[in-house]
């Protein structure tokens, strides 16, 4: 795996995962006469503590990808 297809690999689960970590920690607004809020948005969201989460977990995913792709378990190459 060269540097630039790690990168874009690292991007892309990146993403993946920050999308299922966003659900985690939220309650919706307690009181649904509040205007300040869509009823659907989260009251504290804690943007910050998942972005942390998705970069651990997606380093750890990462490197997982990283191990399979340079291993000798599973060929990429025709005829190999």
């Amino acid at each position: 795996m060269t540097w630039f297809t790690g990168i874009v690999v690292y991007a892309l689960v990146w993403w993946t995962v920050l999308f299922a970590v966003l659900p985690f920690w939220t309650r919706p607004v307690t009181d649904p006469e509040e205007k300040t809020h869509f009823r659907g948005a989260p009251e504290r969201p804690l943007l910050l503590r998942k972005v942390l989460v998705t970069t651990l977990v997606s380093g750890i995913v990462w490197l997982g990808i990283w191990a399979l792709v340079e291993s000798d378990w599973v060929s990429f190459r025709a005829g190999s």
